[in-house]
């Protein structure tokens, strides 16, 4: 009887450092982890940035062909869009926005104070590019969870053993923060298909035998057939502190990419139909109790 084959080790292909653009229009702080325009080495991620929104914040925008998945590290986001939904996220909430075919939202700081935000933009393949709009607010309380000694898996989309995240997804992607105690080491399974990233939200850890600190961004590329399985190794680096990484990971669409502004796209015609789409008021209007009440 033939033993069963471990599932290869993945390695770092390459680690880049977030790029500070310092205080903007719209937030005190904003910076890019995923700059946009690297398809070929980013595929099905678009692009990823991190935010300490205030005021004014991100307020009424158009988006369609994407989702976009936000995750609170700190203060409070409000929302609102052209469907009429509205409400607040907190610490450890995550947002999973499908603009699909249109939507108008806006995004601030609640009651004028400060949101930290990190929010990424996830491609939709051609035949899922014009699905109806939706939004799912995937609370921190609510993502499913898988321990061993020293380490804390929180899963918000995909699977990973016998626990599986909330979110419902258009394209196969796998989501979790993982958070490590000093010196603990934790090995993820995934599908060898799949493009992957971790970025390092604090502390210092190794990923794939490669030291990566808070601020930057590892990532790892397909290495086999779908339905492969590998694993990707974290070991947290310092004796004194914790390590926290957000690891999406997810096979590449492998399509073309027309971006413009806040539409994705497959082609140049496809991206001037969005904008005919939005001028000609089909994404819906604002509508006026999108705005929480004061001291809501």
């Amino acid at each position: 009887m033939t033993a069963p084959t471990a599932p290869a080790a993945r390695r770092v292909d390459r680690v880049f450092d977030k790029v500070d653009l310092g205080p903007t229009a719209m937030s005190a702080r904003s910076s890019l982890i995923i700059p946009p325009g690297r398809d070929s080495w980013t595929d099905p991620f678009l692009l990823m940035g991190e935010e300490l929104v205030n005021q004014p914040g991100f307020e009424w925008h158009p988006h369609r062909g994407m989702e976009t998945v936000t995750l609170i590290l700190d203060g409070v986001l409000e929302h609102g869009d052209s469907m009429g939904n509205a409400g607040e996220l907190g610490p450890g909430d995550v947002q999973w926005m499908t603009a699909g075919r249109g939507v108008i939202h806006r995004e601030v700081a609640a009651r004028s104070e400060h949101a930290h935000v990190i929010q990424m933009w996830l491609n939709l393949p051609s035949h899922k590019k014009l699905v109806p709009t939706g939004y799912q607010d995937l609370r921190a309380g609510k993502h499913a969870v898988h321990t061993e000694p020293g380490v804390l898996v929180q899963v918000i989309s995909g699977a990973t053993g016998a626990v599986r995240g909330p979110a419902v997804n258009h394209w196969p992607i796998l989501g979790m923060v993982i958070t490590l105690d000093p010196k603990a080491e934790y090995r993820q399974v995934l599908d060898g298909s799949e493009r992957t990233f971790a970025y390092v939200i604090a502390g210092r850890l190794t990923v794939g035998g490669r030291t990566v600190r808070a601020g930057q961004i590892a990532w790892s590329d397909p290495v086999s057939g779908q339905g492969d399985p590998t694993t990707l190794a974290f070991a947290a680096a310092d004796a004194d502190e914790q390590a926290a990484v957000l690891l999406f990971s997810g096979r590449p669409i492998g399509e073309s990419v027309v971006a413009h502004g806040p539409f994705v796209m497959n082609t140049r015609a496809e991206i001037a139909q969005a904008y005919r789409d939005f001028h000609s008021g089909g994404f819906g209007g604002i509508p006026g109790h999108t705005s929480l009440p004061a001291g809501a």
